[in-house]
């Protein structure tokens, strides 16, 4: 417990955009605290999707396609984002074992 309770602060801010993330990962880097470990792979996942997705995803030139987008990327940050705030290590569904397994290095 006491693991987790010294890593939220940095886990919460893993998730806000993508420079909180990189904060996050020069805090973490030298004493790694597994709890903030597991949410800036989690955060980085779900952020550099959004971005690699989000320019094919906007030549349907399709508000519900946009909107539906969104929607699902909100989600699955709200999700990740609440864990943090609430000290639990739940994977972002779908998605989630493959960041953990794609950034195991951070």
């Amino acid at each position: 417990m006491n693991t987790v309770e010294e890593g939220k602060t940095m886990a919460i801010v893993s998730y806000i955009t993508i420079f909180g993330t990189i904060i996050a990962m020069v805090m973490n880097s030298e004493k790694k605290n597994y709890f903030t470990s597991f949410h800036i792979r989690q955060a980085l996942g779900v952020i550099l999707t959004f971005f690699i997705l989000g320019y094919p995803v906007g030549l349907f030139d399709s508000w519900m396609v946009s909107s539906a987008f969104y929607i699902f990327f909100f989600i699955l940050w709200i999700y990740g984002f609440l864990g943090a705030v609430q000290g639990q290590m739940n994977l972002i569904p779908v998605l989630g074992p493959f960041f953990q397994k794609t950034f195991k290095s951070l």
